[in-house]
């Protein structure tokens, strides 16, 4: 048997990681007072800088080592301090985008106040409403906004307006229903910035005609006042320079507007322009007259000069000041929202708004709907913080065991060494504190370096998570190589005992700490599947289940891993070969301390698989989603009908592979007296190759060709084949008259949007004209088609609904569901044609920056895991490097051929990559079915997107490739470097690996 490395007696020579022998068995003089004499011939107790010179005679004997533990100290450090920063950053960008991509209607603050009291003089009254006065408490408004609460000045305003629209009398104005137009008058300031003129000047200010000019006269007995209007707001009313607008006003007997400029507004998106549609953009309204349907009417808006304010208090009477601010949320951080709504509620009703009302007046009012933007924003943080948090909790346990594993690996291979070093005297607290000062020099820098680059990389995040993350990440590098090493030498270890999987035998610590896991696992499980992540609380306990439940498995498999090894070693003996039996002997000699690098593997795989089902429950909510949006690839709809020669032209676009016409109604009354239903007039043939491609469920075709004479068969969905029951029943569509008996009943939405509808065959309607025009792409989610084509095609440039027409309706003081879908297009000048692409409403389900820093979180989580993955396999497998490149060599000094050493190396490196390639499959597997039904995808999937009633809660489900892609990359990583070490051993001459006294 080889002697132990404390008796060898051979020649000294440097090993791979370290000093000489004699170098390595020096007395610890770190324990020991080197005793010096002082000046005043006292002997002092001062330490050696023993410490010193070992951490630089280390770092010169090994340079690699000490560079391998630096670069992973440094990018753990790096993901560690980049993650909450990530986290910071991807919050404060949504919040800003939230707010930003808000209607301006919706993100302004909007102050407004009545006229001064009827009590005060005529004169005082309308000089209060002059730009000097206003711009003054304008200032004031903006000194009493909280800190949070901030404008953009270019884009704010104030002025005077008529608080409710006035009727425009005039007969040669548009009446589309025989209503005249409604038109208010705003006097706001800033419109020479804002606009270039197009035709005829700016409008200048009148002041009021009285009857005697006197202070305190009465009302004007006439006013004509100069007003321009935009472009759009010209052609949609006919207007032109010179034109007299007549209105019902009720200060005056006789009030009329002269037109005296047409303008292009500048930034017509933003606030100045946005914040009251009516002031660049007309639309029709809606008016119900009792007795009689719906009838519509043009609304829009006059511009008066800036300082024409005091003329509409003779107009109106009671006109209305306003002072808007356009909301500027480029300071906003995601760790502002709670401070921010609380700001926000006391502009509203609070301390805010009473310190408004001393400023401009005792009836002052602030409107914004910043705080439902908030809101809206917090709910979708809640929902998916604790889903990140699991995803956290799995990379950070895995970087922890990697580390671990390091320091293990390390001190494995430089066992003999400190043992050797232990036999002469070397305590364990001054081996440990060696050992620290070694590792310290190393992993303090590179986790300062891989914090500085996480925040110059990461920017807009906080320092101090940060900071703690990499300070964790450099304490446990330093520490985990002593650890281990004192761990490991507090007692004695001989050559000849075995510590392999096989033999080793678990102690009572160990059974009770398993048992202890074990419990911690039941029960975050059953938290989480109790509690799910809904309620938006993170629960450490709730977050680690996926970690529980792999270290659960890992514990479990470790103990039963000797059972297979055993009985496939019964039939290896039997053989002529000596390979298989040599290769599962050895495979059961394993350390027993495999269960670090195990855990690793398959916490590792089960974190990648977990993360990829994520992904791949959102991107499947997503798919199934932008189907029952459109209901295709891509369709064209128009209720008055389309073209007949459209679907021609649509064929010819680049990417559109079939074309399927449809006659869709979505007001259909049945004879009873529920709510109208759809009906679908559709060649079902055609239709079942276009749902087939698209991945839509099919209808059942053959029940529309019975042939039942005058009777129509129709599928019916369950709630309408409910209402119309067994029996023929006759109907009225606008197609003709059918009468329509239920031949199949079908759950989904073929072709529409409402679950409720009824399904014939096109051939059977008297008028089959197409409404609805749908499309199969060749490309997935249709986005090979070209949708500037279609659009050209149906002659509309639109890419979406309006959202003009429904602020006109509140302008006006209706409902934005007053206006309609026939008022957006006829303030377009258009038909009513509606284009949808599935693409597209894929794209706009994931446009929240929140989703998009959650998913780009997620991939990252994923990546990790899978690198962590590679890493635990490397060093699992350099650990016994050593050993088996010895092993080898005796081999080959028996006639063992390199061929047969590959094979060797192979078969032995297997077991424990199955193991853990199969233990990961299982192990994330079953975490995603225990966890599954706590976990709600929805928000992250959808936003708040309405709409998506029938899909439900979106649940994670497990992904095949996301279970099996990491797995097999396991296994391939394991040949692959197996296949390397017995390639490079096969190189080296066997003298050079064998020598006398040598343990290995």
């Amino acid at each position: 048997m080889p002697a132990s490395t404390a008796d060898h007696e051979g020649p000294e020579r440097p090993t791979e990681d370290g000093p000489t022998a004699a170098e390595a068995a020096a007395p610890d003089r770190s324990e020991r007072p080197d005793r010096s004499t002082g000046r005043d011939g006292s002997t002092t107790g001062r330490r050696a800088p023993v410490v010193t010179n070992w951490v630089r005679l280390r770092l010169r004997a090994a340079p690699g080592a000490a560079l391998a533990l630096g670069v992973l100290v440094l990018l753990t450090s790096f993901l560690a301090a980049a993650f909450p920063r990530g986290v910071d950053a991807y919050e404060s960008h949504a919040i800003r985008d939230q707010i930003g991509a808000a209607s301006p209607d919706r993100s302004a603050y909007q102050v407004t106040s009545g006229p001064p009291g009827a009590q005060r003089p005529q004169r005082e009254r309308a000089a209060a409403l002059a730009p000097g006065p206003l711009g003054e408490q304008y200032r004031e408004v903006r000194e009493r906004l909280p800190d949070l609460v901030r404008y953009d000045p270019a884009q704010s305003a104030y002025g005077v307006r008529t608080p409710e629209a006035l009727v425009a009398s005039d007969a040669w104005l548009p009446r589309p229903d025989g209503l005249p137009p409604k038109l208010t008058l705003t006097a706001q300031s800033g419109l020479a910035e804002h606009s270039r003129v197009r035709e005829g000047r700016l409008p200048r200010g009148t002041g009021p005609a009285t009857d005697d000019g006197a202070e305190g006269a009465g009302q004007a007995d006439r006013l004509e006042v100069e007003a321009a209007v935009t472009r759009e707001t010209a052609k949609a009313l006919g207007l032109r320079i010179g034109s007299r607008v007549h209105l019902d006003a009720v200060g005056t007997t006789a009030l009329s507007a002269r037109i005296v400029g047409v303008l292009d507004p500048r930034a017509p998106q933003k606030t100045y322009w946005s914040i009251e549609p009516l002031l660049r953009s007309p639309g029709l309204a809606t008016e119900k007259v009792a007795g009689d349907t719906p009838k519509r009417f043009w609304v829009g808006a006059l511009l008066l000069a800036p300082d024409a304010g005091p003329s509409l208090l003779s107009a109106t009477g009671t006109p209305q000041t306003f002072w808007r601010l356009a909301n500027d949320p480029s300071h906003l951080t995601g760790r502002d929202v709670t401070r921010l709504r609380e700001q926000v509620a006391a502009l509203e009703n609070g301390p805010t708004l009473v310190a408004m009302r001393e400023a401009i007046g005792p009836t002052a009012a602030i409107s914004t709907e910043v705080d439902t933007i908030v809101g809206e924003f917090g709910d979708m943080r809640k929902a998916v913080a604790p889903v990140v948090a699991v995803a956290a909790f799995g990379v950070g346990t895995v970087a922890a065991i990697v580390l671990l594993m390091a320091g293990g690996l390390a001190a494995a291979r430089r066992r003999a060494e400190l043992t050797l070093l232990r036999s002469r005297g070397g305590s364990l607290v001054g081996v440990g504190r060696r050992l620290l000062a070694e590792t310290s020099v190393v992993a303090l820098p590179s986790a300062a370096l891989g914090f500085t680059l996480a925040v110059v990389l990461v920017r807009e995040a906080r320092l101090v998570p940060a900071l703690l993350a990499a300070a964790a990440v450099a304490a446990l590098a330093c520490c985990a190589l002593p650890a281990r090493a004192v761990a490991a030498h507090r007692r004695t270890l001989t050559s000849m005992e075995r510590t392999d999987v096989v033999r080793a035998k678990p102690s009572r610590r160990r059974v009770v700490a398993e048992l202890t896991a074990l419990v911690l696992a039941v029960g975050a499980v059953a938290a989480l599947r109790q509690r799910g992540t809904a309620g938006g609380e993170v629960d450490a306990l709730v977050s680690a289940a996926p970690v529980l439940v792999g270290a659960i498995a890992a514990l479990l498999l470790v103990r039963l891993y000797p059972l297979p090894l055993r009985l496939a070693a019964r039939p290896a003996t039997r053989r002529r070969g000596v390979l298989g039996f040599l290769a599962l002997a050895r495979a059961g000699r394993a350390q027993a301390t495999g269960a670090l690098p195990l855990l690793a593997l398959i916490i590792a795989l089960s974190t990648a698989s977990f993360g990829g089902s994520v992904l791949a429950g959102v991107d499947d909510a997503r798919e199934r989603a932008s189907i029952l949006a459109v209901g295709a690839d891509a369709r064209v709809d128009d209720s008055k009908g389309l073209p007949k020669n459209l679907a021609a032209a649509l064929r010819e676009v680049s990417g559109v592979r079939q074309v399927v016409p449809a006659h869709i109604e979505y007001d259909l009354w049945l004879n009873d007296d529920g709510d109208q239903v759809a009906l679908v007039a559709i060649d079902p043939a055609a239709y079942n190759r276009l749902a087939r491609h698209v991945g839509m469920e099919q209808v059942p075709a053959k029940a529309l060709r019975d042939d039942r004479g005058a009777v129509v068969p129709a599928i019916a969905s369950p709630g309408v084949a409910k209402r119309l029951g067994t029996g023929p029943q006759k109907l009225r569509p606008l197609g003709g008259d059918i009468t329509v008996e239920v031949a199949a009943v079908h759950e989904g939405t073929p072709a529409t949007q409402t679950s409720e509808y009824l399904l014939i065959d096109a051939d059977r309607l008297a008028r089959p004209y197409p409404t609805a025009m749908l499309m199969a792409g060749s490309d997935s989610h249709g986005s090979g088609i070209d949708m500037a084509a279609v659009r050209a095609a149906v002659g509309t440039g639109a890419s979406g609904a309006d959202r003009g027409a429904d602020a006109a309706a509140r302008a006006a003081g209706l409902t934005p569901q007053q206006g309609g879908d026939t008022g957006k297009a006829s303030a377009r000048g258009e038909g009513s044609v509606r284009v949808k692409a599935r693409a597209e409403e894929y794209a706009a389900l994931a446009d929240s920056p929140l989703q998009d820093g959650t998913e780009r979180l997620y991939a990252a989580a994923v990546a990790a895991g899978a690198g962590y993955a590679a890493l635990a396999v490397l060093l699992s497998l350099l650990q016994a490097t050593p050993e088996r490149t010895a092993l080898l060599a005796r081999l080959r000094t028996m006639g063992l051929t390199r061929r047969q050493g590959r094979r060797l190396l192979v078969l032995e490196a297997l077991p424990q990559a199955l193991l853990a390639a199969c233990g990961g499959v299982l192990v994330g597997y079953g975490t995603i079915r225990l966890l599954a039904p706590g976990l709600d995808l929805t928000r992250l999937a959808l936003s708040a997107r309405a709409g998506f009633d029938e899909l439900g809660t979106v649940r994670l489900h497990a992904d095949a490739l996301s279970l099996v892609v990491p797995a097999v990359g396991v296994v391939l990583l394991t040949l692959a470097v197996v296949l390397a070490q017995a390639w490079w051993s096969g190189r080296r001459k066997e003298n050079t690996e064998l020598r006398a006294g040598e343990s290995r």
